[in-house]
């Protein structure tokens, strides 16, 4: 070794998972149009895979116990921010009542969108009906009136638009999960595509 050299020094900055860069912005990513949904027509329909319904109108969701999240996002096209703030309803409330043997939970929202993940990674204090970020109402571009998020998985799982999940005994794939993406999207695992 060269006297005096010492290498590449060690990065100092957070840990993103793996092909992850960190971006202070919030970036707009959308497959179509952006659904306008005023809060009076908005409504949330928990269907059971024996198609018991369960709903919500804006004002049940706002006379529920909201949560405060801080959390890192993690975005399929590479970006990552962290320490997001939210302001949101836990599935765990919202599905505390709904009786189901269902595994996998199928997301709808207002414009069309969907996307499918199993049911466990909605509950366990891992994911919220959002409506506040960065103590303000949730933008139209960024999901609003409400979105789901579920911010362990990669960022298209944290359904904008929010309107429905329907659970059920057997996956089915989503927007995304039907144009190759992967079924989980663990980023951690870096699972962006089928077969990652």
């Amino acid at each position: 070794m060269t006297p005096g050299f010492r290498g590449r020094p060690r990065s100092s900055g957070p840990k993103l998972p793996p092909g992850q860069y960190l971006t202070e912005d919030f970036p707009v990513l959308t497959a179509g149009p952006t659904p306008r949904v005023p809060v009076d027509r908005w409504e949330f329909v928990v269907t059971t895979e024996t198609g018991q319904q369960h709903r919500w109108s804006w004002a049940d969701l706002m006379a529920l116990p909201a949560e405060t999240p801080t959390v890192d996002i993690h975005c399929v096209t590479k970006w990552s921010k962290l320490g997001t703030d939210w302001v949101g309803v836990s599935l765990d409330t919202l599905l505390s009542d709904v009786e189901t043997a269902a595994d996998f939970a199928f997301v709808h929202s207002y414009g069309g969108y969907t996307t499918n993940l199993p049911l466990e990674d909605l509950l366990d204090g891992q994911s919220w009906i959002a409506y506040r970020y960065d103590g303000a109402d949730l933008a139209p571009e960024h999901g609003g009136p409400a979105r789901l998020l579920v911010p362990h998985l990669y960022f298209w799982k944290s359904a904008k638009w929010v309107r429905g999940i329907q659970l059920r005994l057997d996956d089915e794939p989503g927007f995304w999960e039907s144009a190759g993406y992967h079924d989980y999207g663990d980023p951690w695992r870096e699972q962006r595509y089928q077969g990652d």
